[in-house]
């Protein structure tokens, strides 16, 4: 835990020289592309004001300078299967980029998705010393929370406090500087494979390249899809990717529930390429440009054209209709969703105040998802694209890079983080068993 603490405090520092220089990149490691964008920070200050990334909407301080996609090799499940594929793909993207850029850059933060994340609420509480809340303060309360023995193959990749209590008053994002003699907290820990990690490091470093950052999918696109009021009032940001859909929950601007479900659009591609028997990049194609979850009574007469190149020549002139092609995708798609919808009543989702459910990521633009999502998770369902920043390409623009901006903005404002405050070292968290609370039912 300590050695965690240690590595994520020196990506933190690793991140304020890259921002000095002005130039990072954002590097969005998925199952079906891998995606990168090269930010520059300007204006005489460079280090921008740590905040809410909300606080960034319409107005940010960085642009845009190189932007480049590849397809994703050697990555399974949101996670790292092949490396020296893998590595090639990261090269090829980053390339790309910085020709764009038009400059050489060292340093990325990353995001990924899948890696099996778990969410645990913890709490803690200190008597304040000199009656002022100061920065020793947070770093004290912070120790106090008691920590799950979450097991010695895992990490912790999220530790933010998403609420403080100053005697009688709660619901504060900031006590510093306040008058008060007992200061409590509430922690969002979210803890992901030890590995997983690790082969990102590993693989990051092969590239020659220093990691700055890390982040989940899940998170970053959420704090790029939903807008203020959504991460105010409470929202689950569902993003679904090519091998994984991420689930992150938003309350009071922190995301304070996370999960994901091993499968997503890459898996109705396979379900069309064995239905119809035909190769994945034709599924692919078929499903992209026909797909779609809800058949009319037009769909039975819509026929589809299967090229294929196998030689056979009454084989490669078959057609189906586009009813049929929805009878296959549909009941995967529903899978994935009953499954969403399964992770966030154990999460205990429908005790928020706010009901709302964002659907983003490249899986989203399935024609007619939002209206089947509405049915199985809930009314009010709505698709998000990420927020526009400056100098992001058009085609850069869609909810399939929702991770990827989302990223850029949490590397722009990162929110507080347990490793951003010195712990008192004879204070380090301990780890017990003490079961991890689901606060955020009682406490919202």
């Amino acid at each position: 835990m300590r050695d965690l603490y240690e590595t994520q405090r020196a990506m933190r520092n690793v991140r304020r020289a890259a921002m000095q220089r002005g130039v990072i990149a954002i590097l969005d490691v998925g199952t079906s592309k891998i995606a990168c964008l090269v930010l520059r920070f300007d204006g005489p200050g460079r280090m921008p004001q740590i905040d809410g990334p909300a606080a960034l909407a319409g107005h940010s301080q960085f642009r845009v300078i190189g932007a480049a996609t590849t397809r994703s090799r050697g990555v399974r499940f949101g996670e790292i299967d092949a490396m020296q594929e893998t590595e090639r793909a990261i090269r090829t993207a980053m390339q790309a980029a910085q020709k764009m850029a038009e400059v050489r850059v060292d340093h990325v933060i990353a995001c990924f998705s899948g890696a099996r994340p778990r969410s645990y609420g913890l709490d803690g509480g200190v008597d304040v010393e000199t009656g002022v809340v100061t920065e020793g303060d947070i770093g004290r309360v912070l120790a106090s929370c008691e920590v799950p023995d979450f097991g010695h193959d895992r990490d912790v990749l999220h530790a933010q406090p998403v609420n403080f209590a100053l005697d009688h008053r709660s619901g504060m994002a900031d006590p510093r500087g306040q008058v008060g003699s007992r200061l409590a907290t509430d922690l969002h820990l979210m803890t992901v494979d030890a590995t997983a990690i690790r082969n990102l490091f590993f693989c990051i470093k092969r590239c020659d390249l220093e990691l700055a950052g890390l982040a989940s999918s899940a998170y970053v696109a959420g704090i790029s899809s939903l807008v203020e009021d959504e991460q105010e009032l409470g929202a689950a940001c569902v993003d679904l990717g090519g091998g994984s859909t991420g689930i992150s929950v938003f309350m009071k601007k922190h995301m304070i529930y996370s999960d994901a479900v091993r499968m997503g659009g890459d898996h109705v591609t396979g379900d069309i390429s064995m239905g119809l028997q035909v190769p994945t990049q034709v599924a692919e194609r078929i499903k992209t440009f026909y797909g779609g979850v809800v058949a009319t009574g037009m769909d039975d007469r819509e026929m589809i054209e299967i090229g294929g190149d196998t030689g056979d020549w009454e084989r490669d002139r078959r057609t189906i209709s586009r009813a049929e092609l929805i009878g296959i995708m549909r009941p995967r798609i529903e899978e994935i969703l009953e499954e969403v919808r399964a992770r966030l009543d154990a999460a205990g989702f429908e005790h928020l105040p706010s009901q709302q459910i964002v659907l983003t990521g490249g899986g989203s633009q399935i024609p007619g998802l939002d209206g089947l999502a509405a049915k199985i998770l809930g009314q009010q369902v709505r698709l998000g694209r990420p927020l526009r920043v400056q100098g992001l390409p058009q085609a850069a623009t869609g909810p399939a890079f929702s991770g990827a901006v989302g990223c850029a903005l949490f590397a722009a404002h990162p929110q507080d983080e347990w490793w951003d405050f010195d712990i008192p070292a004879e204070t380090y968290p301990a780890r017990s068993l003490k079961r991890a609370v689901k606060w955020f039912k009682d406490n919202w």
